[in-house]
């Protein structure tokens, strides 16, 4: 896949999914803008550290990038948080952070993309949803909540932006060998390699998935070989379902 040309914005770019989306970019090259909460483990072209939960930043974002990039026709929305619990376990503050940053930094960001992408003649946006906002799985209520907007958000957009050139779509992970996942094992008690090793053999494939997993599809979804994708749910699970 070829993205010499290409500028591209990517959310929570300091992730482990976000580390590989940048490196995969920049390795076709893209020209990329990393934006999270801390940039200093980000290697892109241009760096915009903030919380997505401050409604100015997000809404500002887009043309940052442009700016700093010299054009935008590709945004990643990857950054988010999970809060495990039934809905009895889930605080206020769980639901508003869940919802800010899973589900309105995206739909900010989209909404301030969409027309800088128009002037540009089209693009595209991949978002990140989740296997539990598809199909939701058990004390993640919060969490697959707000996975569910953000998945009925892309296919809504994906249907109302396609005539613009604009192509909207979403990767619908399953568990991934993230730091965020091993982080939320120690947090239980468990050891996390172990844990990781007693969960890959839920998994069908043999393996969660490691964050190439999911980049690799992220740019796909992304590129002129998903031209004809608008508007779609790429589960990536292993054939593992949500249980």
């Amino acid at each position: 896949m070829d993205f010499t040309g290409k500028h591209v914005l990517v959310t929570g770019a300091a992730g482990g999914i976000g580390q590989s989306i940048v490196k995969m970019f920049r390795a076709n090259g893209a020209k990329v803008a990393g934006a999270d909460l801390d940039v200093a483990g980000i290697d892109a072209d241009a760096y915009f550290q903030g919380n997505l939960t401050d409604a100015t930043y997000a809404d500002n974002l887009p043309k940052s990038a442009q700016q700093a990039l010299g054009g935008l026709d590709i945004i990643i929305n990857n950054a988010g948080i999970m809060r495990r619990g039934a809905i009895t376990d889930s605080t206020d503050a769980d639901f508003d952070l869940s919802m800010d940053v899973n589900v309105k930094a995206p739909f900010r960001i989209c909404r301030a993309a969409i027309p800088l992408l128009v002037e540009n003649g089209g693009g595209a946006i991949v978002n990140t949803a989740s296997c539990w906002g598809v199909h939701p799985g058990p004390k993640h209520a919060v969490y697959c909540m707000t996975k569910a907007a953000i998945a009925s958000l892309t296919q809504c957009m994906g249907r109302d932006h396609a005539h613009q050139g604009i192509r909207i779509n979403a990767v619908c992970p399953n568990e991934v060998d993230t730091p965020m996942l091993r982080t939320g094992f120690e947090l239980r008690g468990f050891d996390p390699k172990t844990a990781i090793q007693e969960l890959d053999k839920t998994v069908p494939i043999g393996r969660i998935a490691q964050p190439e997993d999911i980049a690799e599809v992220v740019l796909f979804l992304a590129s002129d070989h998903a031209r004809y994708m608008c508007g779609e749910l790429i589960e990536i699970n292993g054939g593992k379902p949500v249980s």
